[in-house]
């Protein structure tokens, strides 16, 4: 509606004064009508816009979707020198569909290994000082680059990181590990899981996982329906409870990528024997650092009693 100015305004015809009444004219009955057409058609043409910039959004989030997801570091990644390395080998693995992957295999004075499965980010290079402390318990180290990370043929995708993960486990199996543990890194720990549901596992380790990735894109693009969008979804909460094996689920207090309280599902949907480490000041990249000689004892003490 035309507001009501209640004034007059005047302008010169042919050098004379004339006086209009807005009052009167914004009520008039036809002005109010075109001013309602125009109004109308400007909405529709600004909905209408913004309707298409939303729709064109969700087709390019879809058809991207998976480069969104994932941040691997296709380099090669050479073995580390050193004399504390020395024992350190590199594996070459093929995919059930054919595809070229690159592996450390790490041999410890335990009976068991830790099958690591990494993060969405960067490769195995970047973990080495992770899997040294570990190494360093005792146990030995498998850490595997999934299609697309390290060297290794090929791009993410959810079931390839599946198939890549159980590659891994033939490999030990075949090379006489039979005590496995598999320890997962944020989105490793949806491929642990699954792997878990495949191929059993002495143990489990689950570090700042998540109940389903749908939940974590749901938080970083609330303005997108992730639920219908979404391939890779690693819906791990729903297969905890198929899971036998004993199982550690550790996380960041000050996670601000994956909350706790995504990680602490996990835990209360597994069943027993479970355990469960909150480490205090610990975001989602730096819980072995910040939890130190705790963590390290935690994992340990877990290892051990799978082996007990």
């Amino acid at each position: 509606m035309v507001p009501n100015l209640k004034e007059s305004v005047s302008f010169g015809i042919f050098g004379r004064r004339v006086f209009v009444d807005t009052e009167r004219l914004c009520w008039c009955p036809y002005l109010q009508k075109m001013n309602s057409v125009f109004f109308d058609y400007f909405s529709w043409r600004l909905l209408r816009d913004l309707a298409i910039i939303y729709l064109t959004l969700l087709g390019l989030a879809f058809l991207f979707q998976r480069s969104l997801q994932y941040f691997p570091d296709s380099s090669p990644v050479p073995l580390p020198q050193g004399e504390r390395f020395r024992d350190l080998q590199e594996v070459q693995l093929i995919s059930a569909d054919g595809l070229r992957l690159w592996a450390w295999h790490w041999p410890g004075r335990q009976a068991a290994t830790l099958l690591v499965l990494h993060g969405n980010a960067g490769h195995r290079g970047h973990r080495l000082g992770w899997i040294e402390d570990l190494h360093g318990l005792g146990c030995g180290i498998f850490i595997l680059d999934y299609r697309g990370y390290g060297g290794s043929a090929g791009a993410p995708t959810e079931g390839g990181l599946y198939q890549d993960a159980e590659a891994a486990v033939n490999w030990l199996r075949r090379h006489g590990e039979r005590q496995l543990v598999y320890v997962g890194e944020s989105m490793g720990c949806g491929v642990a899981v699954e792997l878990a549901t495949r191929q059993p596992a002495a143990g489990l380790i689950l570090q700042s996982g998540f109940s389903s990735a749908v939940e974590v894109a749901g938080k970083a693009y609330p303005y997108l329906p992730v639920r219908f969008l979404m391939k890779d979804r690693y819906e791990s909460v729903a297969k905890m409870p198929k899971i036998s094996c004993p199982v550690l689920v550790i996380h960041g207090k000050r996670d601000s990528m994956i909350p706790i309280r995504l990680g602490r599902a996990l835990y209360d949907a597994a069943r027993e024997p479970k355990e469960w480490l909150a480490v205090p000041g610990a975001g989602h990249n730096d819980v072995p650092d910040v939890g130190g000689k705790e963590y390290l004892r935690k994992s340990d003490d877990f290892v051990r009693r799978i082996l007990s």
